[in-house]
């Protein structure tokens, strides 16, 4: 089925494939970014004291959130390489590999051991596992959104494309959810002595849930007619670069903001509560929990709109309004009110939602049928170096450059207007035939 027939033809005619593929594309991207967040909350509150024991606490948290972005600097490369087969196999087939190598990574973290055992190599071993992290989820967030987007209507890719989106919320409330929970069952001994692991272990048996959903849903039917038509991008990657460069970079870009908007106010809002402020974990921890439940129900809402009014207003609504409220999020947070910490954290993820409801199909949009997996998947996943791989480290810099969490603001607010430049530049995508080259003007 085309997406014109999918405009004439009876509602009937398929009508549980589309939710079938959302649902299953939102279960297996919520469990694989529970496995990426539960990485970075851990380095927050975990991997300091025992991978690297013999720094000064501010120096090994720097060094657990270095290498998290090892993560992020994988994630480019797995996009590359799952982009390929992703465009030249099938969307299906590269979501189940996905899964099973972050699963997979995010299990063998939880056994590993740590410095007191076995020195160095505990590090060593940590950013290994840590980049076929990066690895498996570079690939899993362009075929997860490509399913969504391109079995359903054309009047709801906004919505149906934001649906693997709200995955990002939903793992990252498991993961501080599950780690929540060990820190108050726990005592501070059992917690780091075999607590902490608990919660990557538990990734094997959500990953047995995720595949047998996985392996129950049809193929792209957009990438079906690619196929039939013979017209496959021999070297998609290069192709892309050719054909689409502005819409490459725009994907970068507009994206960039939206990284650092979120790992500040989910991960570094964790060590600057704790260690900047003296407040107990449990604060940081409840406060990002509140503030997922949040997105969870304001993605698609965004996503839905975007479908309305256009991915560009949407977007720079939300870019606009997390440069602002940057400036009162951290001096809330140093009234060490909990009250007032939920709220600055509530308000800074509800600014973040407004750009994440569009995002996924306003940068799938940018790319040709063909050649959209690996378009999609590198400008996103490139993206994430230069903002959220970094975004803890320049804040943790920055606050101990200038004495103050202000300086942070600035950064945050420089990035969005990187964002709002390249929606400048972009064209709207909304309206668009995915049948059609898009037109970058």
């Amino acid at each position: 089925m085309t997406e014109r027939d999918d405009l004439t033809d009876p509602p009937t005619k398929l009508p549980s494939t589309p939710r079938k593929v959302i649902v299953a594309s939102l279960i297996g991207t919520s469990l694989e970014w529970y496995d990426f967040f539960l990485y970075g909350t851990a380095a927050a509150l975990v991997f300091n004291q025992l991978f690297f024991p013999g720094f000064d606490p501010a120096v090994g948290t720097l060094l657990a959130f270095a290498t998290a972005a090892v993560g992020f600097v994988a994630r480019p490369l797995g996009g590359i390489v799952f982009g390929h087969f992703g465009d030249r196999n099938g969307r299906k087939t590269v979501l189940v590999v996905t899964l099973l190598i972050m699963g997979g990574a995010t299990f063998l973290i939880g056994l590993l051991p740590t410095y007191a055992t076995i020195g160095i190599w505990a590090p060593i071993l940590l950013v290994a596992l840590r980049f076929v992290q990066g690895l498996g989820l570079g690939g899993e967030w362009g075929g997860a959104v490509l399913m969504a987007l391109e079995h359903g209507a054309p009047d709801k890719r906004g919505l149906n494309a934001s649906w693997p989106q709200v995955g990002v919320p939903v793992g990252n409330l498991l993961a501080a959810g599950v780690l929540a929970v060990l820190n108050l069952v726990l005592s501070d001994e059992a917690f780091l002595s075999w607590g902490w692991r608990v919660a990557f272990l538990l990734s094997g048996a959500l990953v047995l849930v995720g595949l047998w959903i996985r392996t129950t849903i049809a193929e792209s039917p957009l990438f079906a007619e690619v196929e039939q038509s013979g017209e496959k991008a021999k070297m998609p990657l290069l192709e892309v670069i050719k054909r689409h460069p502005r819409g490459l970079f725009v994907a970068m870009f507009a994206r960039i903001g939206t990284d650092v908007a979120f790992y500040t106010f989910t991960l570094y809002i964790l060590t600057f509560l704790t260690t900047n402020l003296g407040l107990p974990r449990q604060v940081g921890l409840n406060a990002v929990l509140i503030g997922s439940v949040f997105q969870v129900a304001l993605i698609p809402l965004f996503g839905a709109l975007s479908d309305r009014y256009g991915r560009r207003p949407i977007y720079a609504i939300g870019a606009a309004s997390a440069a602002v409220w940057g400036f009162a999020f951290f001096p809330l947070l140093s009234t060490k009110s909990t009250v007032l910490i939920v709220l600055a954290t509530v308000v800074a993820l509800v600014t973040h939602a407004i750009m994440y409801g569009p995002q996924a199909a306003f940068i799938a949009e940018m790319f040709s049928t063909e050649l959209r997996y690996s378009g999609a998947s590198m400008g996103y996943q490139i993206a994430g170096i230069l903002g959220g791989a970094i975004a803890p480290i320049v804040s943790i810099a920055l606050v101990s450059a200038f004495g103050s969490a202000y300086a942070v603001s600035v950064y945050l607010a420089a990035m969005m207007v990187l964002t709002l430049i390249a929606l400048k530049l972009a064209p709207e995508t909304a309206r668009t035939d995915l049948h059609d080259e898009p037109v970058h003007r």
